[in-house]
């Protein structure tokens, strides 16, 4: 248990990294809270993977909350209908899988769960390491949203991010050395949605190069009888 508190809430997305944070905050918190969200994505059916992954975990209980702005808004491939690409766009020099804002409100959010539940732990799989391209991925972006839930809320939040630092092999290691690499055999990844997942997106891209530099074939793909 972690010495500041029983109670920890983790973004669970239902892919990779989310997967291991929850791994990780499980061993470290006696009460593991979820939190999903319905946002219109083309790979919604990580939304299953999350729901399973928070019952495999056993957590105390496991929401998804729709944000259908982010739909409604859409500019992206992700919420709207262009197709998935790996390079960037020309003029904002992101890929076109960024969606703006989704990181900082989905934390914000989960911290508005977290207050209601009497906890100030948060736990992302954000990294800065792997991250895409992402900039709401930043821990510059992460320390600045950190300190505005704080003032916003006059709460003492922390949002820990296990993942931060480190490579997708590396994280792949950590979720093995805590026992759970298991449970990436039941996540998903792939931004089209594919099942199996079609090996050609960027998030698919970027998930083999993890487990073929770890040495380590990968559970879903085995799974799936893909291996």
């Amino acid at each position: 248990m972690n010495e500041r508190g029983k109670q920890v809430v983790v973004l669970c997305s239902g892919g990779q990294d989310s997967a291991t944070c929850l791994r990780w905050a499980a061993n470290r918190w006696e009460q593991v809270y979820t939190i999903a969200f319905d946002y219109g994505q083309r790979h919604r059916v990580e939304l299953e993977a999350a729901a399973s992954l928070a019952k495999l975990v056993g957590v105390v209980e496991h929401r998804v909350l729709p944000v259908s702005a982010l739909a409604a808004l859409a500019g992206n491939a992700l919420t709207g209908s262009d197709m998935v690409r790996t390079e960037t766009n020309a003029r904002s020099g992101l890929p076109n899988t960024f969606v703006p804002g989704r990181n900082l409100i989905f934390l914000t959010l989960a911290a508005a769960w977290a207050y209601q539940l009497g906890t100030s732990d948060l736990v992302t799989g954000v990294c800065q390491t792997d991250y895409s391209g992402y900039p709401d991925c930043r821990e510059s972006t992460i320390a600045a949203l950190s300190q505005t839930l704080q003032a916003g809320m006059e709460y003492p939040f922390t949002i820990h991010t296990p993942l931060m630092h480190i490579t997708k092999a590396q994280s792949i290691e950590l979720i093995r050395q805590e026992g759970g690499l298991e449970l990436l055999a039941h996540t998903h990844t792939c931004y089209n949605g594919a099942v199996p997942p079609c090996g050609e997106c960027s998030a698919c891209i970027l998930r083999a190069r993890g487990f073929s530099a770890a040495g380590i074939p990968d559970p879903l793909l085995e799974r799936l009888g893909r291996v």
